[in-house]
C-alpha cells in the first residue's frame, strides 16, 4: 500500500505563515519560476518604454502607441495601447481567474482557517492605500478619482525584484506572497467591474452572458479543441468590450469556469493544464507588451517634482509605499493577535514587514486603473503613471534593503527545506511525522556508524604496526 502524500505537520497547521503542504510547495515553486521570468521581461519592457519615450525617438513611440487598428464596424477600431490594455490584459486576467479558482478549490483558500490570514492581509493591504490616498487628497484639495490606483500588487514585478537581488524566500513567505497576490487580484477585478463600468449596453452585455453560458456548457460536456474555444473567447471578449463593462472581466469569467480539481486517472486538472499553456503567453508577452505601451512617460526634474507636490500623485506614492506595507503588516498582526494562529517559529515580524513592503510594488493593474480613473485627462494620466513608477521603485528599494538584512537567514531556511538526507525525493521537513522516514534514517546512520568503526579499527591497527619494533 502506497504511503500517503506528505502534508503539513501538526505544528505547521497551528502556525500563521506556516510551511505549505508539499504539493502546494511544488506548485508554487513551478508557478514562481514562470512568474519570475515574466517579471524580468516586464521590468525590461518598462525600462525600454521609458528609454523610448525619453529620447529623440519619442515621436515614433507615440506614433506606434496611438496607431489605430481593428474593425470599426464592430466598435473595435482601437489604438495599439488600447489593444494592449483591454485585449492582451484579458489574457493576464484569464490566468488570474484560473489561479483564483484553483486556490479556492484546491489551494490554501479552500480551508477557511488558512484563508483568514491572506484574505485579511489583502483586504487591509488594499484599504490602507486607498485611505492614504483619500486623506492626502482631502488635505491637499486633490481629486479622489484615483483612490484605487495604489491598491493593487504586481506579483510578477515583485518576483522580478527578488530575482534581481538574488534573495530566496522560504516557502512559507513565498506561499503568503502568492496567496496574498491572488486575493489582491480578486478585489482589483471587483473594483474594475464595479467602479469602472459605464454606459452599459445591455444588448452586448446579454450577448456576452450568453457566450459565457455556451463556454461553460461546452466545458461541462467535455468538448475539447482550441479551434472552438479561442474563437468563442474572442466573441465573448468583443461583446464584453462593447457592453461598457471592462473587457478584462471576460477573461476572469472564463478562467473561473475551468475545472481545477483532478479526477481519477488525471495527473493535473484541465484548469491547471490550460494555465500551464497560457501563463507563458501572459507573463512572457501580454503583460510586457502592456508595460511597453503604458509605462512610456516623460521623465524630467519638473515631472518628478510634480509627483511629490500634487496631491493625486503624492497620494499614489504614499499609498504604495506606506499604505501597502502598513496595511498588510497590520492585517497580519491583527489576525494573529485575535485568532489562535501563531507566527511560524522560523519567522519574525520583520520578515512579514519586508514582504508587506515588497507588495507595495504596484505596476500592471495600478497602471490600468490609473488609465481608467483619469480617462479623458491625458496630462493627469501621465502624471499618475509616473507616480506608480516612482512609488513602485521606492517600495522595491525599501524591500531590497529589508530582505537583504535577513538574506543569510533565508538561505539557511531554504537549505533546511530542501534537505533530503534519505534521498527519497521528498524534503525531510515533510516527513518528520512519518515513522518510515525515521527508520530509513536510522538504517543510514547505522550503516555510516559501521563504516566509521571499520575505519577506526583499521587506523588503530596501522598505528600499532607503525609503533611496533622491527
Amino acid at each position: 500500500m502506497a504511503a500517503p502524500a506528505p502534508s503539513k505537520t501538526q505544528s505547521d497547521q497551528d502556525q500563521a505563515l506556516g510551511r505549505p503542504s508539499l504539493r502546494e510547495r511544488n506548485f508554487i515553486a513551478e508557478l514562481l519560476r514562470t512568474e519570475t521570468v515574466g517579471g524580468v521581461l516586464l521590468l525590461a519592457a518598462a525600462i525600454a518604454a521609458l528609454i523610448w519615450a525619453n529620447t529623440p525617438l519619442r515621436e515614433g513611440y507615440e506614433a506606434v502607441r496611438d496607431f489605430h487598428i481593428g474593425p470599426s464596424a464592430l466598435g473595435l477600431d482601437l489604438s495599439i495601447q488600447h489593444w494592449a490594455a483591454d485585449g492582451l490584459l484579458a489574457v493576464f486576467f484569464f490566468v488570474a481567474g484560473v489561479e483564483l479558482k484553483r486556490e479556492l478549490v484546491a489551494g490554501d483558500l479552500r480551508d477557511p482557517k488558512a484563508a483568514i490570514l491572506p484574505v485579511a492581509a489583502a483586504l487591509c493591504g488594499m484599504a490602507a492605500p486607498a485611505l492614504v490616498y483619500v486623506l492626502t487628497n482631502v488635505t491637499g484639495n486633490g481629486a479622489l478619482d484615483g483612490w484605487a490606483v495604489p491598491t493593487a500588487t504586481d506579483i510578477a514585478f515583485a518576483l522580478a525584484v527578488l530575482a534581481v537581488i538574488g534573495t530566496s524566500l522560504p516557502s512559507s513567505l513565498r506561499a503568503f506572497l502568492l496567496t496574498l497576490a491572488v486575493v489582491d487580484d480578486l478585489f482589483a477585478i471587483l473594483i474594475i467591474a464595479v467602479f469602472f463600468s459605464e454606459d452599459l449596453n445591455f444588448a452586448a452585455l446579454g450577448g456576452a452572458v450568453v457566450g459565457l453560458a455556451v463556454f461553460w456548457l461546452l466545458l461541462r460536456k467535455g468538448v475539447r479543441g482550441w479551434y472552438i474555444y479561442i474563437p468563442l473567447a474572442a466573441v465573448i471578449w468583443g461583446l464584453m468590450y462593447n457592453s461598457g463593462v471592462h473587457a478584462t472581466i471576460a477573461g476572469v469569467a472564463m478562467g473561473l469556469m475551468l475545472r481545477c480539481t483532478t479526477r481519477e486517472g488525471e495527473q493535473e486538472s484541465p484548469g491547471e493544464h490550460i494555465e500551464h499553456m497560457v501563463r507563458p503567453l501572459s507573463a512572457g508577452f501580454a503583460v510586457p507588451m502592456f508595460a511597453l505601451f503604458s509605462a512610456g512617460v516623460a521623465v524630467s526634474s519638473e515631472a518628478l517634482n510634480d509627483v511629490f507636490t500634487k496631491p493625486e500623485t503624492l497620494g499614489v506614492v504614499l499609498g504604495l509605499v506606506l499604505g501597502k506595507s502598513l496595511g498588510i503588516f497590520g492585517g497580519t498582526w491583527l489576525t494573529v493577535r485575535f485568532t489562535r494562529a501563531q507566527l511560524s517559529k522560523d519567522l519574525a515580524w520583520p520578515d512579514v514587514f519586508a514582504v508587506a513592503t515588497l507588495a507595495g510594488i504596484g505596476f500592471t493593474v495600478s497602471l490600468l486603473i490609473g488609465e481608467l480613473a483619469f480617462k479623458g485627462d491625458a496630462a493627469m494620466t501621465e502624471e499618475i503613471k509616473a507616480s506608480v513608477l516612482v512609488g513602485s521603485l521606492i517600495a522595491a528599494v525599501a524591500a531590497t534593503i529589508l530582505l537583504k538584512v535577513r538574506n543569510a537567514k533565508y538561505r539557511r531556511l531554504c537549505a533546511d527545506e530542501d534537505r533530503d538526507d534519505d534521498a527519497d525525493g521528498i524534503p525531510d521537513v515533510y516527513e518528520m511525522d512519518n515513522p518510515d522516514y525515521h527508520l530509513r534514517m536510522a538504517a543510514i546512520y547505522e550503516k555510516k556508524a559501521a563504516e566509521h568503526r571499520k575505519l577506526a579499527e583499521a587506523r588503530a591497527q596501522e598505528s600499532v604496526e607503525d609503533h611496533s619494533p622491527a
